[in-house]
């Protein structure tokens, strides 16, 4: 299942988004079977190819909620799937780069959001490509009332970091529609 998650995922940058989503699906069906219970993480599982991985516990002091991350792939372009419960996000945070650098997010399943910092949230459903340039002030997370997943590229720079910061407000949270 990861295996052909990543190899649909690499076709995609040279045959096309689009193209890539149609073979998700198909994919998504065949293995939707595979996916045993029914609360209501099974049944997000079910809804995608990328499997919802461990709890991201690693990271958790960055997140307000829940969150788990797949490893899909560790070479050429190293990148993640996450998955959000409803209601989770990340803290903001920018990821520096004194030369190339930034993150590609592409939405997987469910709703989420993305927020650069003074400019209005941004929704994000499957297929939504979200290019987050180096040293820009953002977070990204699940809509209130739904599960939540994104892949997760960092795109290769010089001089790279992340820098975490402040935890987004219920306040700034709730503002969004």
């Amino acid at each position: 299942r990861t295996e052909a998650a990543e190899i649909i995922t690499h076709i995609a940058f040279y045959a096309g988004w689009p193209k890539a989503w149609a073979a998700f699906n198909l994919a998504k069906e065949v293995w939707s079977e595979d996916v045993k219970g029914d609360d209501a993480k099974a049944a997000f599982q079910r809804e995608m190819i990328f499997p919802i991985g461990e709890p991201n516990t690693a990271y958790a002091k960055y997140f307000k909620g829940n969150s788990y991350l797949a490893q899909i792939s560790d070479s050429q372009i190293p990148f993640f799937n996450v998955t959000f419960e409803p209601g989770c996000r990340n803290n903001w945070h920018t990821h520096h780069a004194t030369r190339g650098g930034g993150q590609m997010l592409v939405g997987v399943a469910g709703r989420g959001w993305y927020q650069e910092e003074g400019k209005p949230a941004q929704e994000i459903l499957p297929g939504t490509v979200i290019h987050i340039p180096a040293n820009v002030k953002h977070w990204h997370g699940a809509a209130k009332d739904s599960w939540f997943a994104h892949l997760a590229f960092e795109i290769p720079g010089e001089n790279t970091s992340n820098e975490w910061l402040e935890a987004v407000s219920d306040e700034e949270y709730n503002k969004i529609k």
